[in-house]
């Protein structure tokens, strides 16, 4: 009998203290002061394409899809080429195609 009163009662401190450090946890803390500082001015945006002439001459669809095509096939034929001789060389190296992946 002892020993069920003393596991009630360790079990008991134990969840008051796993509620008091959840009730801890869980609290909001306060937010930091924020001290009030003068309006910091930044210079205007500048972008890389801000100089540059507007591009005029629309590609026609055909031309894209073929460049497309063209670059899968390259892909393709490189993700082969590792397949059948896999060498870190292959893994690492760049395709032919003019497209960035």
């Amino acid at each position: 009998m002892e020993m069920f009163v003393t596991l009630v009662a360790l079990s008991v401190v134990g969840t008051l203290v796993g509620a008091t450090l959840l009730i801890a946890a869980a609290r909001p803390s306060a937010p930091p002061a924020v001290e009030k500082s003068t309006q910091v001015t930044l210079p205007a945006a500048r972008f890389f394409g801000e100089h540059m002439p507007p591009v005029s001459a629309q590609v026609p669809v055909e031309v894209l899809l073929l460049q497309i095509e063209r670059h899968v096939r390259l892909e393709q034929a490189a993700a082969e080429s590792f397949v059948d001789l896999p060498t870190r060389e292959l893994l690492h190296s760049r395709t032919a195609s003019p497209l960035v992946h």
